[in-house]
């Protein structure tokens, strides 16, 4: 009977190829390839390895970082067309604005590029839909 930590590798490196074979726009529909693969998989433990493997949601499904392989230039390049604005956010903190569903991308590029002066990242997903009031209030 195989350990968790190797059913869990196994099942991400299942995620990896599917991902690669097919555009999956749903965490259902990955439940369900793995199942059909013969992987035992919840909507729960797919979200945790999607996470956990840098994946991002993009317009035309899930997708995976490229690998290690390129530079640093190359990866920054990868995700700077998701990157809409930087701002400061005090004078050591910057606040990247993002594309929607790519926020995570980034900020794994940034963790693994390994620069000194960024001790960590984290992302977070806000959503305002701006009503008539609440611009005006907002933009007076």
């Amino acid at each position: 009977m195989p350990s968790a930590t190797l059913e869990q590798n196994e099942r991400r490196r299942a995620i990896a190829r599917l991902l690669e074979e097919h555009a999956i726009n749903r965490q259902a529909e990955l439940v369900e390839l793995l199942r059909t693969a013969g992987f035992p998989a919840t909507q729960s433990s797919v979200s945790r390895d999607l996470r956990d493997l840098g994946a991002a949601k993009l317009k035309n499904g899930y997708s995976l970082p490229k690998a290690a392989e390129v530079g640093n230039a190359e990866s920054l390049h990868v995700v700077a067309e998701f990157v809409r604005e930087i701002r400061p956010a005090g004078p050591n903190l910057l606040v990247i604005a993002t594309v929607v569903g790519a926020a995570q991308r980034v900020a794994v590029t940034l963790d693994r590029i390994g620069w000194p002066e960024i001790v960590g990242s984290m992302y977070c997903v806000v959503s305002w839909k701006a009503t008539s009031e609440s611009t005006k209030s907002f933009g007076e």
